[in-house]
């Protein structure tokens, strides 16, 4: 696909991702990046909060694909698993008839799904059609705003891999067409369903570390070979060049999402302001012209200059005064960590580093817990997805199962008629430290941007998220 700098909708746009479709809503209705970090607009008529509000209830879930390359074609199988795959979408035909073969091989639906592959705007196609009820979007980001617009506009469910949008005006006309046209817009946030992190959701909603203080979370993994530079994804320069668009946390919801949700963030509390710093961008540069692997025909040198910090840091302030740090670096040497931390007034933990230590717990001599008794206060706070679906996940595997559970608890959400773990006002807010890091950036002196308020009042209600006991579920019986 093409790799715009900054998608900016013309009428032609709107018509073509389905905004303009008799309902009143256009260009007036999306806010520039100059006011965009104070800007919370009153809802229009017809703009109902998303808040509680369940799924239909599906006895199956018809799913359309769109995006079938390094994640996407992933993700497949495990869709496969747990719904109907009616659609597929790719710019490449190859991997449109690739993700067909191995949908059928897996033996769970007798027709094959439809094939969409003539170009750019061939999505749009598969978002009209009538057997779809949930559309999967991993594209490269300056095309999950259209895509999901026009899903929505077309009366289907949303689920996007990360982030729903790196502009805050997109992400807000993302949460009002969701309120419109009453269908869910969900970052599809893999690791709040890892094992590690719904067991510290547990631990905090259990009181183990007492009044949450502050936390850590973000993203730091070196991608430069193969992610950057050597051909991962397609195509090959699209999240490179990111890089040379905006100084900001591109990619911070890793472990930004967990803790957020283990802090009742939307739910109680929420984000206001935040301050981000960066390092000078020097190392993506650096690998271009030292790697032999990156010779002078590398498309890398059509680039504009790299802008983007190599290492960013950002405070995340709440309405109730306490704070999340966020880390992203995907240019520097360095092992992979989310950096999740949370402590409390009665204790602290380090994912990352399987360290905890709880005076709730009797810990009184300063030293962490680790190892097998690390091990056994987290298995003591087991969420009950994972011992229900351990042998299925360890079967379609992702991201150690992870992803596996990811999407099956999505689908049981909408089977079942629930509402959404992670909502549309979740992945606004977890999703706008992208744009607001790059605007507290844009001067050299600290400056603090507030963060809208996307549930506009909502957040001050509790409302349950991964804290629902397991419901009664035929599909999960004798599985």
């Amino acid at each position: 696909m093409s790799s715009p700098s900054r998608y900016q909708p013309s009428r032609r746009d709107l018509i073509r991702s389905g905004a303009v479709l008799g309902a009143g809503v256009g260009v007036g209705a999306v806010a520039g990046p100059a006011e965009a970090a104070a800007w919370e607009p009153v809802r229009d008529r017809g703009e109902k909060p998303m808040v509680d509000v369940p799924f239909e209830g599906f006895d199956k879930v018809r799913v359309g694909l769109i995006g079938l390359g390094n994640r996407g074609g992933g993700q497949d199988v495990r869709f496969g698993a747990v719904s109907t795959v009616t659609a597929v979408c790719d710019l490449r035909p190859a991997q449109v008839e690739r993700t067909i073969g191995r949908i059928m091989a897996q033996g769970f639906q007798d027709t094959p799904p439809a094939g969409y592959s003539d170009g750019e705007e061939d999505y749009l196609n598969l978002v009209k059609r009538d057997d779809i009820d949930l559309v999967y979007i991993a594209t490269p980001w300056e095309w999950h705003y259209p895509q999901a617009k026009a899903a929505m506009e077309h009366g289907k469910h949303v689920a996007i891999e990360l982030p729903i949008s790196p502009h805050l005006h997109e992400i807000w006309d993302l949460v009002r067409t969701s309120e419109r046209t009453r269908k869910h817009c969900m970052l599809l946030e893999n690791v709040n369903y890892f094992r590690p992190e719904l067991q510290l959701f547990n631990m905090v909603s259990a009181g183990l570390f007492g009044d949450v203080q502050h936390a850590s979370g973000g993203y730091v993994h070196d991608l430069r070979w193969p992610y950057l530079f050597g051909g991962a994804y397609y195509p090959e320069h699209w999240r490179r060049r990111w890089q040379t668009r905006m100084n900001a946390l591109h990619y911070p919801m890793h472990g930004l999402g967990p803790v957020s949700a283990a802090m009742g963030i939307n739910r109680g509390d929420r984000f206001e302001e935040i301050v981000a710093v960066s390092s000078p961008p020097k190392a993506l540069a650096l690998f271009r012209s030292e790697d032999p692997r990156v010779g002078p025909d590398h498309s890398s040198w059509d680039d504009r200059p790299y802008i983007s910090g190599d290492r960013h840091s950002a405070f995340v302030t709440t309405a109730s005064g306490r704070f999340i740090r966020v880390e992203h670096d995907v240019n520097s040497p360095h092992p992979y960590t989310r950096e999740t931390t949370l402590t409390g007034t009665r204790g602290s933990i380090e994912l990352d580093n399987a360290r905890v230590y709880l005076e709730s717990l009797g810990h009184t001599n300063h030293t962490w817990r680790t190892g097998s008794s690390y091990s056994s206060i987290l298995s003591q706070h087991d969420h009950w997805l994972w011992p229900a679906l351990e042998r299925l996940a360890e079967q379609y595997g992702g991201h150690g199962g992870g992803d596996f559970v990811a999407i099956f608890r999505l689908i049981q959400l909408m089977r079942l008629g629930m509402t959404p773990d992670i909502d549309v006002y979740d992945s606004a807010a977890w999703c706008s430290v992208v744009p607001l890091s790059h605007e507290s950036m844009k001067t050299k002196h600290l400056r603090p941007v507030k963060i809208p308020d996307f549930t506009r009042g909502h957040w001050k209600k509790a409302r349950p998220t991964f804290d629902r006991p397991r419901p009664d579920d035929p599909w999960l019986e004798g599985r």
